[in-house]
């Protein structure tokens, strides 16, 4: 081999990207500077797996290499594998990246020789040299019919004046956005999933256009811009804290007040339309050149909504609709008012990226919701009036039929969830209307009196009849550094808007019909908040909704897991089932309608003004006894898309055999330290954790190596001890190798092993830092004296775990 093959064999990547790439990018006119030459960008953060209630994250996505046109504007990406490996490797994550990233270019290198790959004109190409940034830009430029000026709207740099930089998928929304305005589109749509921060994207956007002066005439002024929702917490939030850059430009419409002095507008349909006037007309019709519409899907859109004569009105206005609701038949008057999605970023995909947390559902059924409810024979309710006789279902409870049995064990068996987990974790409980809150915030005060003695609000109701005392509440609930409350009750009015990173549990006591609704419910809990302790969070369904709405096969962002557990009347938990739920099943469609503190047109802020009822409209019984029967679990399955109803440890054994053919091949790879470490990250990405494997099949003592092959192949189970005493026998060549000293450390560790399982010879180093080990010395000291250096402490305990595994 001559010096240069040998050379070119023990380079690395980074040798041959500090030798080759950056020199020939520097050639080709790309400064060394972050904001042209961006090094080892990482652009996601690694997906959150929980298995068995520890949490552990998955690799995150790093580009060797993006180029900037400007600071804010990324043009290309550059994938470097080592000089050794031939160009085309790196050609198919190049793309992949670029395709993430939204990117029209990309380049594969190995330093010596370049593959430009070009989405402008869907070419691939060996080519001498790096273009230079100009010259990507002017191929940009006019694949996409931008002029100069238009391009200098999209090269405006962004605001990041509160030190947070946009994530990959914020840029693409806000360059798309811009694109399609410059492109004289009016009338805009994009779908980011709740959680994923649309008011930032919202932000940006309107500060690009803002700075850069852009406007629908052309003339040289800023814009003026209008923020547009359909609730106060949309609009006051935004723009007290993320819009606070624009300072004195912004002004918020209310009642009469309509100062036409300013740039960028926030205001709700209610205070545009108001019974009494129509505020809006008071503006000109081409008054505004742009208006942002959060969480579009929410009527404004549709033909018969009286809101639709704001955007109507404003029709000369470019209209950008923000929604994190995909297409479905109940959102479906949003796309055909704004088209498709320039850009569509999804709940699954924010979850794989490890910017979302990731979810367990726990299916909780009771006797009532299993077996329907039936009145005894002259059976009279609360108000002394006969009980139609009817079979009631989950759809007709707190509807048609309330049953305070029924609100009792679910309060009963979520007390008991929260003492098992954590008594202060943020839990939203989502009733069937304000009177439903009501109720089931006084079963959980009484079920939590030890605490309600200490913090009187631990546990509050929140609907737009708590009004002012209610957005108190609201407010301290979304503080990370207050307690209290700790749980709060509502129907829907927290369904949407409300930003509270410590959501820990969602909890479903009522049907929840639409999947939109759904969708916004789920994301009340997907914000991280990790160095609090929010990793992930619980989906508590008591009404078998998530159940229902998983089975939509566009349904984004896969569960953790899900359980499934079986309550009596006093809410104790009796059985509890780890199942997987299978999306094939056909949705049954709930019985949807607005409750009573949904906003409606017209309306102040969601709150309706009306008349109390003559008499009660529903009825009240507040006898007898209802049980928890059922507590589900549910997983995905091996290919991690589909959900089917198996138990936990047949799923388990389903998935070994899914990644081997035979248990000789898999203990091979368990048996080998090196191996065995990839094998494990591969169970653990699949679900399966080996504390709550060996607590399902009632077998602590078992290896969990004998454990998978039992559950796969049906072998035999050895438990740990037994595997120990197999290993003294068959290992005394490897006994007698050593001296007495070694010996007495290689037979501790196999206590160690009884003890703990084979985990602990993953890292040797800190098993060798505890009793009994550091009476012979620290780590090195005991391989250095007794074998012969770390080198041979490695071999030796590697030959100890092929006899265990023997």
């Amino acid at each position: 081999m001559d010096k240069d093959n040998k050379r070119d064999t023990l380079m690395t990547e980074a040798d041959t990207s500090r030798e080759f790439v950056t020199p020939k990018l520097v050639n080709a006119g790309w400064s060394i500077s972050p904001h042209s030459i961006g090094e080892q960008r990482t652009f996601t953060n690694g997906r959150i797996f929980v298995t068995g209630g520890k949490v552990r994250r998955g690799q995150q996505k790093r580009a060797d290499y993006l180029l900037y046109y400007r600071r804010d504007f990324p043009l290309a990406v550059v994938e470097v594998k080592s000089i050794s490996f031939p160009v085309e490797t790196g050609v198919q994550q190049a793309r992949e990246y670029a395709e993430i990233l939204g990117l029209k270019f990309a380049y594969a290198t190995n330093g010596r020789h370049i593959i430009e790959i070009d989405y402008t004109t869907g070419t691939e190409r060996l080519v001498d040299q790096y273009p230079s940034p100009a010259e990507l830009w002017q191929r940009l430029s006019a694949s996409a019919s931008l002029s100069e000026s238009a391009g200098n709207h999209l090269l405006e740099p962004f605001n990041l004046v509160s030190g947070k930089t946009p994530r990959y998928y914020q840029v693409i929304a806000i360059n798309r956005i811009i694109e399609a305005i410059l492109l004289g589109q009016n009338r805009i749509l994009a779908t980011l999933a709740t959680g994923t921060g649309k008011t930032c994207v919202a932000f940006q956007l309107c500060w690009k256009l803002w700075n850069s002066r852009w406007n629908r005439t052309g003339e040289y002024r800023r814009p003026k811009i209008l923020f547009l929702a359909d609730r106060n917490i949309l609009v006051d939030d935004p723009m007290a804290k993320m819009f606070a850059p624009f300072g004195d430009a912004r002004f918020k419409i209310s009642g009469n007040d309509v100062s036409q002095g300013r740039e960028m507008y926030f205001g709700i349909y209610q205070a545009l339309t108001n019974p009494y006037s129509d505020v809006f007309r008071q503006y000109r019709p081409d008054f505004f050149d742009l208006i942002i519409i959060d969480e579009c899907h929410r009527g404004s859109s549709r033909n018969d909504s009286s809101w639709r004569a704001v955007l109507d009105y404003f029709q000369p206005a470019v209209q950008v609709g923000m929604t994190a609701t995909p297409l479905r038949e109940d959102s479906r008057d949003s796309y055909e008012y704004f088209g498709n999605p320039v850009y569509t970023y999804s709940l699954r995909q924010g979850i794989e990226d490890g910017f979302l947390a990731p979810y367990r559902v726990h299916r909780v059924i009771t006797t009532v919701d299993a077996a329907g409810w039936r009145p005894s024979k002259d059976e009279l309710d609360r108000y002394g009036r006969p009980v139609p006789d009817d079979e009631y279902q989950t759809k007709d409870f707190e509807r048609v039929i309330a049953l305070r049995a029924r609100t009792r064990a679910m309060a009963k068996h979520l007390t008991d969830f929260l003492k098992g987990t954590d008594r202060f974790a943020k839990t939203l409980v989502f009733c069937v209307d304000q009177e439903h809150a009501s109720e089931m915030r006084l079963e959980l005060l009484n079920l939590n009196s030890d605490l309600v003695k200490q913090y009187p609000d631990y546990v509050c109701r929140v609907t737009a009849d708590e009004g002012s005392i209610g957005l108190t509440h609201l407010a301290h609930f979304q503080d990370v550094d207050k307690p209290t409350p700790a749980i709060l009750t509502t129907s829907q009015l927290l369904t949407t808007g409300v930003d509270a990173e410590m959501v820990k549990n969602v909890v479903l006591a009522r049907v929840v019909g639409s999947r939109s609704e759904f969708k916004q419910i789920v994301g009340r809990g997907t914000r991280l908040k990790v160095d609090y302790g929010k990793e992930y969070f619980n989906i508590i369904d008591f009404t078998g909704t998530a159940t229902r709405h998983f089975a939509d096969p566009d349904f984004d962002g896969d569960p953790a897991r899900i359980e499934e557990v079986t309550i009596d009347e006093e809410g104790e938990i009796t059985d509890t089932t780890v199942e997987i739920i299978d999306n094939e099943v056909q949705e049954t469609p709930g019985e949807y309608q607005a409750d009573d503190d949904t906003p409606a047109e017209g309306e102040g802020d969601g709150e309706i003004i009306t008349d109390p009822p003559q008499e009660p409209r529903k009825f009240y019984v507040d006898g007898g006894t209802v049980e928890v029967i059922g507590h589900l679990v549910y997983d995905l399955d091996t290919d991690g898309k589909k959900l089917q109803v198996v138990r936990y440890t047949e799923y388990s054994g389903r998935a070994v055999r899914s990644m081997y053919p035979g248990s000789q091949e898999f203990q091979r790879d368990w048996v080998n330290p090196d191996t065995r470490s990839d094998l494990l990250r591969e169970l653990t990405e699949r679900g399966i954790s080996f504390e709550e494997l060996a607590a399902s099949s009632d077998l602590p003592d078992a290896d969990p190596f004998d454990l998978l092959c039992h559950l796969a192949w049906n072998a035999p189970l050895l438990t740990r001890r037994q595997r120990a005493e197999q290993a003294r026998k068959s290992a005394q060549n490897l006994f007698s190798q050593h001296s007495e000293t070694a010996r007495e450390i290689l037979a501790l560790m196999l206590d160690k092993y009884i003890e703990r399982g084979i985990s602990q010879f993953n890292a040797l180093s800190e098993l060798m830092k505890v009793q009994p080990f550091e009476q012979y010395g620290t780590p090195t000291e005991i391989a250095n004296r007794h074998f012969g250096g770390i080198q041979g402490l490695k071999a030796a305990v590697s030959q100890l775990q092929s006899a265990i595994y023997q």
